[in-house]
């Protein structure tokens, strides 16, 4: 059965956080609020949680996951990102943002797309994905909880509970969340391209 963490959004349990830290450390498969839905992570290494996520989605290998990073130093050491989508990245973040770049050998190859060797990676704006972020001093491994025949995540942490209690670990309770996807902008074909408009507004792309 899945732990329910009820962590403020504005002022973070340290200790909880720091248990969630632990857990997550150990192969645990956690939900957690980000600044666009809730959304599935595990740690970026670990193969058998990232099957269990894909069991719960219902993936095949060719979905693209996101590296979900504290900041812009992260997204350097796990993509090999340019001066200038780095300018941008640090002007938009944090933010409901993916960025899509070429990976570096830190990344996993199966986290890689297959031909691009391209990896999602985003800095969210919610307080206690920041905080998560800071207390595992590394990215996480991340998936919008988006679940079978369905298009949207639940915004509902209780929902999540009842429907995800005996697939998951933790469920972080962060209050209501309603989905809005990220804006997904292509950076590792030349220049920037806007793949998909999101919440995230980028006026001088869009």
């Amino acid at each position: 059965m899945a732990q329910l963490f009820h962590i403020h959004p504005d002022n973070p349990q340290l200790r909880l956080i720091n248990q969630a830290r632990e857990l997550i450390r150990k192969g645990g498969v956690i939900v957690y609020p980000t600044d666009s839905s809730y959304a599935l992570a595990c740690q970026l290494e670990d193969k058998k949680a990232l099957d269990r996520i894909r069991r719960i989605r219902n993936l095949d290998d060719r979905h693209n996951f996101t590296l979900v990073c504290k900041d812009l130093a992260q997204i350097s050491n796990y993509t090999k990102i340019g001066n200038d989508a780095y300018r941008m990245i640090k002007s938009m973040t944090p933010g409901p943002f993916t960025f899509i770049l070429k990976g570096t050998r830190e990344v996993p190859r199966r986290l890689l797309h297959p031909s691009r060797k391209s990896i999602g990676v985003r800095i969210p704006d919610n307080v206690i994905a920041q905080a998560l972020l800071t207390a595992l001093d590394a990215p996480l491994f991340s998936t919008t909880l988006i679940l079978p025949g369905e298009n949207e995540s639940p915004f509902d942490p209780e929902d999540i509970r009842d429907r995800l209690q005996k697939e998951v670990d933790l469920i972080i309770d962060g209050g209501y969340i309603i989905y809005e996807p990220t804006t997904i902008i292509l950076l590792s074909e030349g220049a920037p391209e806007v793949v998909r408009k999101g919440k995230g507004q980028a006026p001088a792309l869009v």
